[in-house]
């Protein structure tokens, strides 16, 4: 392939991203779902150019920053609160999944024996959960719901895989490792991959201590997961927790080696780098159909349909069988060794945990990197089958759990939770009084011309409690609260518009300076940076 067609190919993915992530949010609908079926109807879109998905390059160029961008948004108190929960579904989960898929294809599908069940199973175990995370954070689901939603998919990548190496071993020699070699590597895999993780992330936070340059340090940032990743894989360790532990690490420890200016950079950065990589690899899955038929003509394509939506259902069911005493289990362990055990979720949310296993590209790369041929030399028949049920799979769970999760979480009561909101409202009312009160320290030894300053900037963070406190009041004021939420909403988005209205007057004279000879470029160019700090702070507070 010339460089002219990876350039086209290139622009052609990006376009299409673009285009169809911008029909998404209009018909408020998760971009990676409607990427993948948009991709799926171009597939069969004649002279459309074929994309084949390489499993190398999303192992080694989209794993590794996916996993990272994940990881710095990821709440920390929220995982950790949720670590036992998180484990049994990383873990026992992933377990459960892997024999219940090969018990089912080794009884039930004649193509499929134990070992290729497997396999399978190894394949779908680990879940993909941008779609879901997105949708639960739209929605306004319980921190504590989402967390485990979202934590469960940066921790199973790696048991997932560690299963799939496990199918391969016997596959490829026939036999399977011993339950003494089995654990060994899997706590390995663990201990190395969270131990090279942390151990990266404390040299990268003595190296950025040196960095001051906000490109500089975007570049270094970039290179940080794939140096995890590499390093960790390198000593046959879990490259995937390497990553994870590496960005929870930085992310915990950014407030004290990153400038304001920086931080502003690769936050704006890494989110524009990490929509473009999801949206990309969205689209892939859905371009990957004609490939994966290409290879099964032997069945009707009945049948087909037939294996796709049972094995979903096989695994759906599967997965809602594992959370109900999963959840009892985990709290029966926190309440037996934490002195303040969370309480164990309502079955609705336990419900929505298990309607949100959703799987990605993870899934459909590790179908790929299947090897075609045997050890022996003899072909590898059942593949095909395989890949075209990871297909399946990704595909009902993405588009058909992805589409019905929404109306799922409204028809539940589990929409509109406001403790997100009680905490900003609680940070805030914290900061602005730790300011008050300095401020009225500094004027008890103030200069008169100083004291004139410290009362404006006084009089300027009253009415910012002021405000802060008529919202939680608002919000706090009825019983019911829909109304309470809409109502402080309504009160909130008055006092944007109005900070928006004085935000444009002040940017409309600005440009008339500019255009009149009155300032240059690099004076408009300072103000107006000014001017967009804070209508972004006013997207974050609407």
């Amino acid at each position: 392939m010339d460089i002219h067609t990876l350039e086209v190919l290139g622009l052609f993915l990006l376009i299409a991203v673009v285009l169809f992530a911008g029909v998404a949010k209009r018909i408020n609908v998760p971009y990676p779902i409607l990427l993948v079926i948009a991709g799926l109807v171009i597939s069969f879109v004649p002279r459309v150019p074929r994309i084949q998905l390489n499993p190398d390059i999303v192992f080694l160029l989209f794993l590794p920053p996916l996993l990272y961008a994940s990881a710095w948004q990821t709440n920390w108190r929220e995982f950790r609160r949720n670590i036992v929960s998180i484990s049994m579904l990383a873990t026992g989960l992933v377990g459960f999944t892997v024999l219940g898929v090969a018990f089912f294809a080794d009884h039930f599908v004649t193509a499929l024996d134990f070992t290729s069940g497997f396999l399978l199973g190894a394949v779908v175990a680990a879940t993909d959960a941008v779609a879901a995370g997105s949708i639960a954070r739209t929605l306004g689901l319980s921190p504590r719901i989402s967390g485990l939603i979202e934590g469960e998919s940066l921790v199973n990548d790696a048991t997932g895989l560690l299963a799939l190496e496990f199918g391969l071993a016997i596959l490829m020699s026939g036999h399977s490792l011993s339950i003494h070699e089995a654990v060994l590597r899997l706590l390995w895999l663990i201990a190395g991959g969270i131990g090279i993780g942390l151990l990266l992330g404390r040299l990268m936070v003595i190296i950025e201590q040196w960095i001051t340059d906000g490109p500089l340090e975007m570049a270094t940032s970039l290179i940080v997961p794939y140096v995890a990743y590499l390093a960790a894989e390198e000593f046959r360790a879990s490259g995937v927790l390497a990553v994870v532990a590496c960005g929870l690490y930085l992310r915990r420890r950014s407030a004290s080696y990153l400038s304001p200016a920086a931080r502003l950079q690769l936050i704006g950065a890494w989110s524009s780098l990490d929509f473009i990589l999801n949206g990309v690899v969205f689209l892939l899955i859905g371009l990957q159909l004609p490939y994966i038929l290409e290879g099964i003509h032997e069945y009707s394509a009945w049948t087909l349909i037939l294996y796709g939506l049972t094995f979903s259902l096989i695994l759906i069911t599967l997965r809602m069988a594992w959370v109900f005493p999963g959840a009892h289990i985990s709290f029966w362990i926190r309440r037996r060794f934490s002195p303040h055990p969370a309480p164990i979720p309502d079955n609705r949310s336990i419900f929505v945990v298990g309607w949100s296993g959703m799987r990605g590209v993870l899934s459909l790369a590790a179908a790929f990197s299947l090897p075609e041929t045997l050890s022996n030399g003899r072909p590898f028949a059942q593949r095909s089958l395989i890949l075209f049920l990871t297909f399946s799979i990704i595909l009902v769970s993405l588009v058909g759990q992805g589409l019905t999760l929404p109306p799922l979480i409204r028809w539940l009561g589990l929409a509109g939770n406001t403790e997100l909101q009680d905490e900003q409202l609680t940070a805030r009312l914290r900061v602005f009084s730790s300011a008050i009160e300095w401020l009225q320290q500094q004027r008890e030894s103030a200069t008169e011309t100083d004291i004139e300053n410290i009362d404006d900037l006084l009089d300027r963070y009253r009415h910012r409690v002021a405000a802060v406190s008529t919202y939680d009041s608002i919000i706090h004021a009825t019983s019911r609260p829909d109304d309470a939420t809409e109502a402080a909403t309504a009160f909130f988005k008055r006092r944007i518009a109005l900070l928006r209205n004085l935000a444009a007057v002040e940017r409309q004279t600005l440009l008339k300076l500019r255009d009149e000879g009155i300032i240059g470029d690099d004076v408009q160019r300072t103000i107006e940076r000014e001017l967009d700090l804070s209508e972004t702070r006013f997207d974050e507070l609407a």
